[in-house]
């Protein structure tokens, strides 16, 4: 059960909240009808998360009005993944918008505190997957979680991975992003006992096929605990790495 609904349950059970206004509250529509986008708005309930507006293909004007829409009805702090620096120059007129240049995404409204069960590093193989590295990065902080970045950390010199161990093994969960041969995710792997998120990219020269090579060196990685998200999708990998660092035991709640 999401904590949004507990804690309105509760109130209703210590009498700080009226039944009247807790049924309010939950007869809200699942989504609201704008005509180019039906905006869902009981997200957060079903996933714990609220909805992201992904923001290629979209005009200025339909990332506005999708964010009003959602601001209406409650939710503080949107983000908007894959936004354009024009579009976000539109859009921060409308809107109080964060701009993150390298990782092509925008946050409406506050970063909330962190309270994940432990870190998320985020380790790319090299400089030229920051990127994507970003995207995931961002995603995390806006979901709450406590982001530790190892950028150019990849296989082709060892020792630079081998010098970050601390913080390796002390994650909660790791997204490895590389291009290229995707090894990064097979070593890192290996040395944690965490959940490892592995993100190809499609940084490589011809044989790497737009981040194929990769993909597939990650999907059959021997390192056990080693997921894999599609080539490029840092904010997939940022989600997941959100769910698995949000997890409680059933007992707990």
């Amino acid at each position: 059960m999401n904590d949004e609904i507990r804690q309105l349950l509760e109130g209703v059970s210590k009498g700080t909240v009226t039944v009247e206004e807790a049924v309010l509250k939950l007869k809200r529509k699942p989504f609201d009808d704008i005509g180019y986008a039906k905006v869902d708005m009981h997200r957060k309930l079903r996933q714990g998360a609220a909805e992201v507006i992904y923001g290629a293909g979209k005009t200025p004007e339909q990332i506005i009005g999708i964010a009003d829409t959602m601001r209406k009805n409650g939710q503080n702090t949107i983000l908007i993944t894959r936004l354009s620096e024009a579009s976000a120059g539109v859009v921060e007129k409308a809107h109080p918008l964060r701009y993150y240049k390298d990782a092509r995404c925008g946050v409406i409204g506050p970063i909330p505190d962190p309270d994940g069960l432990g870190t998320v590093v985020v380790a790319t193989g090299g400089t030229s997957d920051i990127p994507v590295a970003e995207e995931a990065a961002v995603t995390a902080l806006v979901l709450g979680n406590e982001v530790v970045r190892l950028y150019d950390v990849g296989v082709a010199g060892l020792h630079r991975t081998l010098a970050h161990l601390n913080e390796i093994m002390s994650a909660g969960v790791i997204i490895a992003i590389a291009g290229m041969e995707g090894a990064l995710a097979s070593v890192i792997g290996g040395l944690a006992d965490c959940p490892v998120i592995a993100v190809p990219t499609s940084v490589g020269y011809g044989a790497s096929f737009g981040g194929l090579s990769a993909l597939l060196s990650m999907l059959n990685s021997c390192a056990s605990g080693v997921s894999v998200v599609n080539i490029d999708n840092g904010f997939g990998a940022g989600y997941l790495a959100n769910m698995i660092n949000h997890m409680k035991r059933k007992e707990e709640k």
